[in-house]
């Protein structure tokens, strides 16, 4: 994976934004042709900018409820107003290269209206299901409802840039207004790093706790492997022993001794999923061991039991429905495919929350490291669509606070509202605005955006 370097703190940031803050007092003002650093140099100090030229479109209090809602949510949406004739080639990728931060970019632009986004913040499906869903309304509902449905699905937080600064609606601000936003970077500097500081450490704090709440679940889990190795009651040097048998025994012997040493180095929840997938191996291999033993055929390689990896590989595929959701096939062991055959309920694996007992796919995202490491990453979407586990898997917050993909909490240093400069994937912003021949090209999606 390629390394991402990481931003500089915030009071190395301080000076740098204290002359482009001041430098503005003395700019000129805007035309009605804006360039992208006024548009990027306004996004910075709050979340909604309203061209001069375009001021017909959102009045000053609309802008500012907008601006309101969204600082409210702490979340990086950035949206821009700009007058029909607005020049559209490389819009997007431009706009994120001179704001350079991490976030969601819609733009209003004449009667037409498109978006952008950091894949961290928001998947490019998501992002144009959402576009979608919004395209012919007025300006004002259709900014609303953008901003409604975006703030309840993205990931990220608001950029601190925004802290102290006033609503988003115009053009520029005035030269009181930036002056005091000069005063709070340098006086509130202090604070807003500490403020940095305390966010890490409440971070570090979650992780840790989720940590704990998954450590009692996965020393049962390397506990009963244990005990299987115990029941085994196998001897390498025994009659009728062979290589093949020993190499079983000693990858079962070597995978629970890999499961304990990773637990116990396991410092935050992503360290689970090699402890569990050693576990998985490890019970595979016992499972061959047992069929050389038996002289029965060898055992296909497929994943664990879903409703508790405990019981073994499955043997096969069985349809299930949770309560209030749809059917899926998941793979099961023996005796969970006679109770479902039976009508009956399996024995599904239960872990404690604050609720209670309840199955592990209804106890949380935390759980999504244990079961990435049994399951794999590929097979775990469809395992889990419907329940509580899974729709927290599918969403682009889980994304942003836990990582990409299934039981990943680790990932890419920059999140929604980080700042990372020009330090982005330009696929995430091209297309649209004049790349492709129409103002929404390039996607694919459906043709075009703002018909």
């Amino acid at each position: 994976m390629k390394a991402v370097p990481r931003t500089r703190s915030l009071p190395a940031l301080l000076p740098a934004v204290l002359v482009l803050v001041l430098a503005t007092l003395f700019a000129p003002a805007a035309s009605a042709d804006t360039g992208i650093s006024t548009i990027a140099r306004a996004l910075r100090s709050g979340p909604v900018y309203v061209d001069p030229a375009a001021a017909g479109q959102l009045s000053r209090a609309d802008a500012d409820a907008l601006a309101k809602r969204i600082k409210d949510a702490d979340k990086p949406l950035f949206v821009a107003v700009l007058p029909a004739g607005y020049p559209t080639a490389n819009l997007f990728r431009d706009l994120r290269a001179a704001t350079g931060i991490t976030g969601l970019y819609g733009i209003r632009l004449g009667d037409r209206f498109d978006a952008r986004a950091d894949a961290s913040v928001m998947s490019p499906t998501a992002r144009q299901n959402l576009v979608g869903s919004v395209r012919g309304e007025d300006t004002k509902a259709q900014l609303t409802d953008f901003t409604d449905r975006a703030l309840a699905n993205m990931g990220g937080h608001a950029p601190r840039s925004w802290h102290g600064a006033g609503g988003g609606g115009g053009g520029g601000g005035s030269t009181a207004g930036l002056i005091a936003v000069a005063a709070v970077l340098l006086a509130g500097g202090a604070g807003a790093y500490a403020l940095v500081r305390r966010g890490r450490r409440r971070r570090a704090e979650e992780q840790r706790a989720a940590l704990d709440r998954l450590r009692v679940v996965v020393d049962e889990d390397i506990t009963a492997f244990g005990e299987e190795l115990d029941r085994l009651d196998f001897h390498p040097a025994e009659p009728g022993a062979d290589d093949a048998m020993r190499g079983d025994y000693e990858r079962a012997l070597d995978a629970y001794e890999t499961a304990k040493r990773r637990m116990a180095e396991a410092v935050r929840p992503e360290d689970v999923r090699p402890v569990t997938e050693a576990l998985e191996d490890g019970r595979f291999s016992l499972a061959q061991l047992a069929a050389r033993r038996e002289r029965r055929p060898l055992p296909e390689r497929r994943p664990p039991c879903f409703f508790d990896p405990r019981h073994g590989p499955s043997v096969t595929d069985a349809t299930w429905t949770p309560p209030g959701g749809a059917a899926r096939e998941v793979p099961v062991c023996a005796a969970d495919a006679t109770r479902l055959a039976d009508g009956r309920d399996p024995v599904v694996r239960e872990v404690d929350t604050e609720y209670g007992r309840r199955p592990y796919w209804d106890a949380g995202p935390a759980y999504g490291p244990w079961a990435g490491g049994y399951f794999g990453g590929g097979i775990l979407p469809g395992l889990l669509f419907g329940t509580l586990l899974g729709n927290m898997m599918a969403t682009p917050s889980y994304a942003a606070d836990y990582g990409t993909g299934y039981g990943d909490f680790g990932g890419t240093d920059y999140q929604g509202g980080d700042v990372s400069g020009t330090d982005f994937d330009p696929g995430d912003f091209g297309g649209g605005f004049g790349d492709g021949g129409d103002f929404g090209g390039g996607d694919g999606f459906d043709g075009g955006f703002g018909d």
